[in-house]
């Protein structure tokens, strides 16, 4: 009786510091999402994200914890922020199923940048010089939330690479594509066009590899830090550091990164 009273001491405040490290991380999700996406949105009131337009979006749909496959199929806000995005050279090789960033609230994104099953979203997309001096080629990107605006700045720093990051950066494997997630119906984040794949050669992707004899994934990628630094310096998430990665994947996320350490 003594010991089993000792460990619940023990345990009991560990377990209250986790709850409430998730809960503080949510939180300053939350606030990155406001800070980072102010055209639409206009404050946290309750359980409730409320946009300019009067839009309301419930932030905990309150159906408790979740395993990585529920919240991938049926998030809730604060689901896109159990995980926090690790910026800069480390995260890797990432625990199993951690993925930051992968988890995306539909409904959020669906208003902000357009459905493109129903409505022309390149409506809303301006061209992107990729790499001005050593390719030159305009590809589409949403001009919303300044993702267009970020692209280019990443364009142009990698521009000014040496020569021998060119094999990573050119040809382009696309950007805007209207199209689900491979084995999914969920929008792709190329559906909103804010998303750009590269270096098909040097690319990595979780479901190519076999699982080992325990079921975990071996991690595989080529893509160079210095590549991965300029994106997320400009707001965007990396797919080579997802559990289930993707590694010829950027993607437009400000809210993952702006408050990020």
């Amino acid at each position: 009786m003594r010991i089993a009273s000792y460990v619940a001491l023990v345990v009991l405040p560990f377990a209250m510091i986790q709850t409430n490290a998730l809960a503080q991380q949510q939180q300053g999700g939350l606030a990155a999402l406001l800070e980072t996406y102010p055209d639409f949105l206009e404050r946290i009131d309750g359980n409730e994200l409320a946009w300019k337009d009067g839009t309301r979006m419930r932030i905990d749909d309150g159906k408790g914890e979740k395993t990585l496959d529920t919240m991938l199929s049926d998030p809730d806000i604060k689901d896109m922020f159990v995980m926090a995005y690790p910026v800069g050279e480390k995260g890797l090789p990432p625990e199993k199923d951690f993925d930051p960033g992968r988890v995306r609230y539909s409904p959020l994104f669906v208003k902000m940048y357009g459905d493109c099953r129903t409505s022309n979203v390149l409506a809303d997309a301006a061209d992107v010089v990729w790499l001005r001096s050593k390719y030159g080629k305009a590809v589409k990107f949403s001009k919303i939330n300044a993702a267009a605006a970020a692209l280019q700045q990443v364009s142009d720093e990698l521009d000014r690479l040496p020569d021998r990051f060119l094999q990573y950066l050119r040809p382009l494997q696309g950007t805007y594509n209207c199209r689900p997630i491979a084995k999914t119906d969920r929008l792709s984040a190329h559906a909103f066009g804010i998303a750009i794949d590269i270096a098909a050669p040097h690319s990595s992707y979780w479901l190519w590899s076999k699982p080992d004899a325990s079921g975990r994934i071996a991690y595989k990628n080529e893509i160079p830090w210095e590549i991965v630094r300029a994106f997320e310096k400009h707001g965007f998430i990396w797919g080579g550091k997802w559990y289930h990665y993707d590694t010829m994947h950027f993607e437009y996320r400000p809210e993952m990164l702006v408050r990020a350490k």
